[in-house]
């Protein structure tokens, strides 16, 4: 439970300037934390501050691509799709922008998700889970549906409250609304979801007067739950438990990675504000903390980041946002809690001085790995072949022997046009003297020319 202490209005509250103190404990709290335990729901309190702002920003740019991509045109001249990005299975084909990407070229795909690795090896290197914190989509469904949570119920000790109180109209009413926008914003991310693999407009249209395939729906309705479970009911969760990244970025960090960190050196002893008889607080004797637990009631993982760098801290900065306020209602600087490094907090202790390194032999490494496999993926893209053929030799029979002596193979031969404008090949056998070469359904002298569609792939008998 969160009690508001006040001394103004609180005789026993501590002394703390009128700025409001939470009773609360940390409900991830590893010391407390019970290994089989049920779950304790998180509250989290309404965040102001640089990174709530940068988070804002973000969510609004991460949902404003993901549900408006599908709907983005893209000319590709006649006879093809034009929407922008879109995973045409019936065709077997990937396009991205003026990027289409065959079947045989599902390697640029593997590179694409190896760069991506990449990149997030990176950033974690520099500065932790900030993935996690800013652009995962889980963080961002969540953090979307905690946003509508406290639209319909109120802050932090308004949902407490809500929770608390017996069943009523009130309590149904918006308990209710909370669920129901749930499921549209999950309805929507479903629907975003089947616009990639379908021109969106027309499956749009299918799906609302229920002609679409039987599988849209389905897949509709597996992404929809997903984003519903997950998003509005387990949450932390799924961050916690059900997501192995905490466990793989021990091997990505190390003591000059940038990480969400409580300053003990500057914060401890921590403690209510006490005034002396002079109006004045003395800060020579004491720590800048003082306990109000701001840091914990703001955070969606339920963690004190006091308690040092933990496997469940996402890197969202809110406790920043949320002490650096705190620090400004008493008249301490900022930063009591901030991005800092081990290797830095560990100079400080020491009364040496230290610079944060992010260039360093890690980060090196992972900008190689990612010119290199970007290098090679740049080569191989503009060396992409234009045409694809395929020769297959009959196995049934594997020769017939002639009259004459001679001899007669059969073969199959596929050809692929990715370009968008219909072909002639001329097939003939090179190195091979004396050989003869002919196509079945064409006449004996006549030019050997095979006519292929754009984006076709045609068999011929040889």
């Amino acid at each position: 439970m969160t009690t508001i202490l006040d001394r103004r209005t609180d005789p026993k509250a501590s002394p703390t300037h009128g700025i409001a103190s939470h009773e609360v404990e940390a409900v991830n709290r590893k010391a407390t934390r019970e290994l089989y335990a049920g779950r304790q729901k998180i509250h989290p309190k309404r965040a102001r501050g640089t990174f709530r702002s940068l988070k804002w920003l973000v969510m609004a740019l991460t949902l404003g691509i993901y549900y408006g991509l599908p709907w983005l045109r893209w000319n590709r001249g006649p006879d093809l799709p034009d929407q922008a990005v879109l995973l045409d299975m019936p065709n077997n084909r990937f396009f991205f922008f003026f990027l289409e990407i065959w079947p045989q070229e599902f390697y640029f795909v593997t590179g694409l998700l190896i760069l991506a690795a990449l990149i997030l090896f990176l950033f974690t290197s520099v500065a932790g889970r900030v993935w996690c914190g800013y652009s995962c989509p889980q963080t961002v469904w969540t953090d979307m549906m905690i946003s509508v949570e406290r639209f319909w119920q109120g802050d932090r000790n308004e949902r407490i409250r809500l929770d608390k109180s017996p069943w009523g109209l009130t309590k149904i009413v918006r308990k209710a609304m909370t669920h129901l926008t749930w499921l549209l914003i999950a309805l929507a991310t479903g629907g975003a979801m089947v616009f990639y693999f379908r021109d969106a407009p027309t499956l749009a249209r299918e799906l609302i007067t229920g002609t679409a395939p039987l599988v849209a729906y389905l897949f509709l309705g597996i992404f929809t739950a997903a984003t519903y479970l997950l998003g509005g009911i387990a949450r932390e969760q799924v961050c916690t438990y059900m997501c192995p990244w905490p466990r793989i970025q021990g091997a990505m960090t190390d003591n000059h990675t940038l990480l969400v960190s409580y300053r003990e050196e500057r914060g401890e002893p921590r403690g209510p504000v006490r005034k002396g008889k002079d109006g004045q607080v003395d800060w020579s004797s004491r720590g800048d903390c003082i306990d109000c637990k701001a840091c914990v009631v703001v955070c969606p993982a339920g963690i004190d980041i006091r308690d040092g760098s933990q496997l469940e801290c996402i890197q969202c900065a809110l406790c920043i946002d949320a002490c650096n306020e705190i620090m400004d209602k008493v008249g301490r600087p900022r930063g009591l809690i901030a991005y800092d490094t081990v290797a830095k907090k560990e100079a400080k202790a020491k009364g040496e001085h230290e610079t944060i390194q992010l260039v360093r032999a890690r980060t090196l490494l992972y900008l190689a790995m990612l010119a290199i496999v970007g290098s090679i993926m740049l080569v191989a893209w503009l060396n992409r072949s234009i045409l694809d053929v395929t020769v297959q030799h009959d196995r049934t029979p594997p020769f017939v022997l002639l009259s004459d002596g001679s001899i007669r193979n059969g073969f199959t031969v596929k050809i692929l046009n990715k370009l968008h404008e219909t072909r002639d090949f001329a097939i003939g056998v090179k190195g091979l003297e004396g050989a003869e070469i002919g196509l079945l359904g064409i006449e004996k002298g006549a030019p050997l020319v095979v006519k292929v569609a754009t984006d076709d792939l045609r068999d011929v008998k040889v």
